[in-house]
């Protein structure tokens, strides 16, 4: 303790300003070894009592000794030693409250990471790289600001263009990780670094020939306006003429890198900052897309400009919309070309793949029998990428990519039969389910008999594919897009030879998704059961249920299309669904039984009250569920029976009043978890009070279901509450307007609200009976006074904004 305070001491004599004193000061501090000064160092920045003069010429002296004598004195530190410096640096960081130590140690941290990279770039502090990723999305802004500083100082550091590179790419992956809230308050010095750094790298390139640290640079930038959008406006000057320049002169093959990194940047900036924005430069930048997409056919194969390409493309096709026709004969080519790559594969004995195994690029997976398949993955990803371009024109531009649907399908249906997956052909995949329903939409423009024809080549791939497809992620995407195809082509697109194939599927299906849960709980009562093996089992329960869902949505395409005609088919799934509803299955079960019983009452009614016995009973218990989605599903369920349903469900529609009120009325109806299944309880009273009046008190109803409105997170079930709200106003009714139509202010307020949260769209019917009402009200004089100035400003807004739409 006496040396460290007689260190202290020292430390400050330093700073003396008698020449003799610092001298003899300085002399006294060159004999300390180095191990001891930086125990020494380290103590006096960690010390709480320590004045601030004090911790900051330690700081200043710690970061001058790794710069400076780092292979001297670091190395021959125990390993402990080692641990124990980096432990400090990094709590320090965290716990110093003064924001100039705590910006100094970051800079003393950023100093040993950079001594730490090996000769190959190799990071030897992974440890630093977790915690700098924690502290940018930390809630601390302090410990946030010092580990920014340090990565720009770092990136700023022209003698060692390696720590910069690597200084730049930490910052690529803080800005993609990071949440915008959190990058905008430093946005304007994180520009300002990179433009400095950019014009420096740029005259080195033109000097020297250099590239590295230019490559990791512009992808930096690009990085910052992704995750900025339309804050980054105000830079877009600054840049693009640099990175435009770039790409027009970047032409030795050497630069192709740099030049496809170029490419991708200004094509994230214009999606960043936008059409209106990007407009002025958006012919420029096309010309030079072309003339590289004119030389496509000259570039080799591997060229990293043609997968930057190809994704630069799309994002202009979002950033143009329906201007990007035009484009289309020149992309679609090169594009297609990638997007039909063709895997090497081969079916391999033991042997022969033992050989191989060494070949890059090679994967395989063992069939048994001493065989093993190959696939050699050179190419896919740019193929996967191609994929995925297609999907985005379709997506983008609709009918304008007409010509193009009978070929990407030609393409993109066989790509179903592909089973061997990683992640790359995964991301295929997901891309080509994702793709189908989205190419019907533009082959509608043709008609009928054109979209029936596509359509029919690719439902037995699709039913195929939901049938025999071993990877969950990609099986429920597939469904997912099956289901999406039969709501798009509706009744008459599945013919007997479908329905029989797909109903043993689902059959399947479902009996697979009960004996799964049957072999989990048997696992849950192994001896070597354990926290490990329950979070698998969870894993693969949220797997089977997220497979449930999408049987459930490929039933509701199918009932929504074919209606009550459909009930036979079904009735082989019967029992299996009345199995998902029983008390004792788990709350998902239960769920989404539910709402495969609310499509039967919606779509099929009044012939779906022949299966009411098999689940009014589970309806009526899951009103006051403990789950809130099993809750949601019946409420929309008592919705449906008293819209849809007919005479008969009426008793269960008046049975189900009371339960339905005391849910919305309990304390927590309104807190996050319950809200949406709260919203539905109150649809589906004003459901039973506009269908099925005879089965509600509805004049004592209505003052509190007024009270209730408007509907703010199922903007589904909003529309319906202000279809009924419109009826009571257009009758005239007492009890909604109130005496003298005192109630008018309040239903201002409610469809204000409703606009604002965008839970009332110009597009819905209702906006405009809503729009007439407050059209009505306006040429009242006091009244329209009034009602006005009830309303805060964002609400006077979403009245002029209905006003001016609807």
């Amino acid at each position: 303790m006496a040396e460290q305070q007689q260190f202290y001491i020292l430390l400050g004599n330093l700073m003396s300003p008698d020449n003799d004193i610092r001298k003899q000061s300085e002399e006294a501090y060159d004999t300390i070894p180095g191990q001891t000064k930086i125990t020494f160092l380290l103590q006096a920045i960690r010390d709480a009592a320590c004045a601030e003069e004090v911790k900051t010429m330690a700081a200043v002296l710690l970061r001058r000794l790794l710069s400076s004598s780092f292979e001297e004195i670091y190395p021959g530190l125990t390993v402990d030693m080692q641990t124990a410096i980096k432990t400090e640096l990094v709590t320090s960081i965290q716990t110093e409250a003064s924001p100039n130590i705590r910006k100094k140690v970051a800079d003393i941290a950023a100093e040993l990471c950079r001594n730490l990279l090996d000769d190959d770039g190799n990071n030897q502090w992974p440890e630093l790289l977790k915690f700098l990723f924690d502290s940018v999305n930390s809630d601390n802004v302090g410990l946030r600001e010092a580990v920014i500083s340090a990565l720009l100082q770092t990136m700023e550091d022209q003698t060692n263009p390696r720590v910069q590179a690597h200084a730049a790419a930490a910052l690529i992956n803080f800005t993609e990780d990071c949440p915008k809230s959190l990058l905008i308050p430093y946005l304007d010095s994180l520009v300002q670094h990179l433009h400095v750094i950019m014009v420096a790298k740029l005259q080195e390139l033109i000097q020297k020939g250099t590239k590295l640290v230019l490559e990791q640079v512009v992808t930096s930038i690009a990085s910052v306006a992704d995750t900025a959008e339309e804050k980054f406006v105000p830079y877009y000057d600054l840049f693009m003429p640099s990175l435009k320049h770039i790409v027009e002169n970047a032409v030795q093959k050497e630069l192709r890198l740099l030049r496809g990194k170029t490419i991708e940047c200004i094509s994230l900036i214009g999606l960043a900052v936008g059409k209106d924005k990007f407009m002025p430069d958006a012919s420029a930048v096309m010309q030079l897309l072309l003339k590289t997409q004119t030389d496509f056919n000259d570039l080799e194969d591997d060229d990293p400009q043609i997968s930057y390409m190809i994704s630069a493309w799309a994002r202009m096709c979002k950033i143009l919309g329906k201007e990007f026709q035009q484009y289309l004969p020149v992309v679609m080519g090169p594009l297609m070309k990638t997007a039909s790559i063709k895997p090497e594969v081969a079916l391999l004995d033991t042997q022969d793949m033992e050989n191989m195994s060494e070949d890059d690029g090679w994967e395989f997976v063992n069939l048994g029998d001493q065989q093993s398949f190959g696939i050699k993955t050179a190419g896919l990803e740019e193929k996967a990428t191609a994929c995925q371009m297609l999907v985005c024109y379709a997506k983008e531009l609709k009918e304008g990519f007409v010509e193009y649907t009978e070929q990407v399908v030609k393409l993109m249906v066989p790509l179903l039969k592909f089973y061997f997956h990683d992640d790359i052909l995964l991301m295929g995949a997901l891309t080509t389910s994702e793709s189908m329903p989205l190419l019907l939409e533009c082959a509608r423009v043709r008609g009928p008999d054109y979209l029936t024809q596509m359509w029919h080549f690719m439902c037995d791939a699709l039913i195929k594919a939901i049938g025999t497809e071993p990877d969950s992620d990609v099986l429920s995407e597939i469904m997912h897009s099956f289901a999406k195809c039969i709501e798009l082509m509706g009744e008459g697109c599945l013919n007997n030879e479908h329905f029989e194939e797909l109903g043993g599927i689902l059959k399947g299906k479902l009996e697979e998704h009960f004996k799964n849960q049957e072999l989990r709980q048997a696992k849950r009562q192994d001896e070597d059961y354990d926290e490990g093996m329950e979070e698998t089992l969870q894993d693969e329960d949220e797997n089977d249920v997220y497979i449930l869902t999408k049987v459930s949505d490929i039933l509701h395409s199918v009932f929504s299309s074919y209606k009550e005609q459909v009930l036979p088919w079904f009735e082989q799934l019967l029992q299996l669904i009345v199995q998902l509803v029983c008390p004792s299955r788990p709350w998902a079960d239960r769920q989404w039984g539910l709402c495969i019983f609310d499509d039967v009452v919606e779509h099929c009614s009044p012939s779906s009250f022949k299966y009411a016995e098999l689940f009014l009973r589970a309806m009526a218990l899951s009103l006051s569920d403990t789950s809130p989605e099993v809750r949601q599903a019946a409420a929309y369920g008592v919705g449906v029976m008293a819209q849809y349903g007919g005479e008969n469900y009426r008793p269960f529609c008046t049975e189900a009043l009371p339960t339905l009120l005391g849910v919305i009325q309990s304390p927590d109806s309104k807190v996050k978890e319950n809200v949406n299944a709260t919203e539905n309880c109150i649809s589906a009273v004003g459901k039973v009070m506009r269908f099925r009046p005879e089965c509600a008190n509805v004049n004592e109803i209505l003052p509190h279901w007024l009270s209730w409105l408007p509907l703010n997170e199922d903007k589904e079930e909003a529309v319906h509450t202000f279809d009924f709200l419109c009826d009571l106003i257009e009758s005239n009714n007492p009890i909604v307007l109130g005496p003298d139509n005192a109630n008018l202010p309040k239903i201002f307020q409610i469809i204000a609200e409703g606009v604002a949260n965008e839970s009332v769209k110009s597009e819905d019917a209702c906006s405009k009976r809503l729009a007439n009402v407050i059209r009505q009200v306006q040429g009242s004089g006091g009244l329209w006074t009034q009602c006005v100035t009830m309303l805060n400003e964002t609400q006077q807004k979403a009245i002029q904004d209905l006003l001016n739409t609807a």
